[in-house]
């Protein structure tokens, strides 16, 4: 549906796990900086589209699969693209790569609420236009 962004990311100590590999965790940790640039990136800064439109995007779903590990100082390229889009909610893929291997892929649902009210509302136009 859109370009590929791609993201890099260092794996520093604090990422990895008593067996020296990333936590599984911190994959969603990566997915998110990734998102957030990805969005910057499109003139989409999260602070500023909050302060003007009183609305930000919340993760409603996630879904996600590991396929190889990453270790401590491993630079990986976290990539991000829309997947699906609507008029609430985007659906985003993601994946980590370390060279050419694939370790982690997964979906995100970001929805669009009233920041103020926590309740569900539509994403502006204006944001849709910049993401297709």
């Amino acid at each position: 549906m859109s370009t590929v962004f791609e993201h890099p990311i260092r794996v520093y100590w604090e990422d990895t796990d008593a067996g020296g590999i990333v936590f599984y965790a911190n994959y969603l940790k990566f997915f998110e900086r990734a998102r957030t640039e990805w969005l910057r990136a499109l003139g989409i800064g999260q602070h500023a589209l909050r302060e003007e439109t009183g609305g930000m995007f919340v993760v409603s779903e996630t879904t996600i699969k590991y396929h190889r590990p990453a270790k401590l100082d491993d630079q990986l390229r976290v990539t991000a693209t829309l997947a699906e889009g609507g008029r609430a909610s985007l659906v985003i893929a993601q994946q980590a790569w370390l060279g050419e291997t694939l370790l982690c892929e997964g979906t995100i649902r970001i929805g669009w609420v009233d920041a103020a009210a926590m309740k569900p509302a539509r994403i502006p136009s204006s944001v849709l236009e910049r993401l297709t």
